[in-house]
């Protein structure tokens, strides 16, 4: 807990806890150098003393005393862990990077997974960058057309916030093209070509409506892109929602003969795509087994460097209040 106090930053303010316990030993410090005088007077009369006492100084009770004070105090404001004079260090981040798709077609409001596809996607992607800490993540959004919704980031809040503006309003009414989304992720890998590790994780529901997936895949293997699919959905599948401007349900998505439509699960088609990138597919399950497996997969690849960054902090200064403390205390045993 820090806490900023006549210019100078204390990182470890909850520790003033002790100022109390300092006061004591001060409070019993000073009684005992005071009783040593009070003691001699009750013992023999003035004049006495001097030959009685002779190898008793007051001065130096008094000397140990001050030093034992100002050691402890030393100590106590070491432990407040005080701060100042900023300062510049280069730090080298290093970690990995995984690309977020996240499929926003129409079908994925189905709700054959409460509260529905697109919110349970949603809530396990932010499992996922809570997990992964460090690594940079970033979310390419796709339905028909894909477009990265945010670039590669540490900052989970940041990401958080561009992942909580996809909801119902921004379902897109077109159709599925996962092919669309590998390609973005590929465009976007090809301006970092320093990058050894290409990460993907698609969460969708497999209905793919494109045409190019096989030549897709094709150039995914060749660039190296690892893709791992997330499937969102059941394979018995649930109606599609029709919303009105305000997001409410309206009635349920229809075919040309007036039958309701009908969203399923596509394994099939997300085991091959997993299969031959390298990558993994990955079931759903209401626990956290699904995206740790995801997690574990992603941290087996080799971490990389990003960049230096320029970190200014607070110079630490308690080191010295630690060797005046241990000077005086030193001090005061061989007095």
């Amino acid at each position: 807990m820090k806490s900023v106090f006549f210019g100078v930053v204390w990182a470890s303010a909850q520790n003033a806890i002790w100022l109390l316990g300092y006061c004591v030993l001060v409070g019993l410090i000073v009684y005992a150098a005071i009783s040593v005088r009070k003691n001699m007077a009750l013992l023999v009369s003035t004049r006495w003393q001097s030959k009685l006492f002779a190898r008793v100084s007051v001065t130096k009770v008094l000397i140990k005393s001050g030093l034992l004070i100002i050691g402890l105090l030393t100590m106590f404001i070491a432990l407040l862990q005080p701060q100042w004079g900023k300062k510049e260090q280069a730090v080298e981040q290093e970690g990995r990077e995984l690309l977020v798709a996240l499929d926003i077609s129409r079908s994925m409001l189905a709700a054959d997974i409460k509260p529905n596809r697109l919110a349970f996607a949603k809530a396990k992607i932010k499992k996922l960058v809570h997990l992964l800490g460090a690594e940079r993540v970033g979310l390419l959004v796709f339905s028909g057309d894909a477009f990265i919704q945010c670039p590669l980031t540490r900052d989970s809040a940041a990401f958080t916030l561009f992942l909580d503006n996809v909801d119902a309003e921004t379902i897109s009414s077109g159709t599925t093209s996962i092919a669309n989304a590998i390609a973005k992720s590929l465009k976007m890998f090809a301006s970092m070509p320093t990058r050894k590790n290409k990460i993907l994780a698609v969460f969708t529901d497999g209905e793919d409506f494109s045409t190019g997936l096989s030549s897709i895949k094709e150039d995914a293997k060749k660039e190296g892109l690892h893709i791992f699919t997330y499937g969102i959905g059941t394979e018995e599948g649930a109606p599609v929602p029709l919303l009105d401007e305000s997001g409410s349900a309206i009635g349920y998505q229809k075919d040309d003969q007036g039958k309701v439509v009908f969203s399923h699960l596509n394994r099939g088609i997300l085991q091959s795509l997993s299969r031959e990138s390298g990558g993994k597919y990955i079931d759903p399950t209401q626990g956290d087994e699904d995206i740790q497996s995801l997690v574990t997969q992603v941290e087996s690849y080799e971490k990389e460097k990003f960049e230096q960054k320029d970190i200014e902090f607070e110079e630490e200064r308690y080191p010295y209040f630690l060797a005046v403390s241990f000077l005086c205390l030193l001090c005061e045993w061989i007095l």
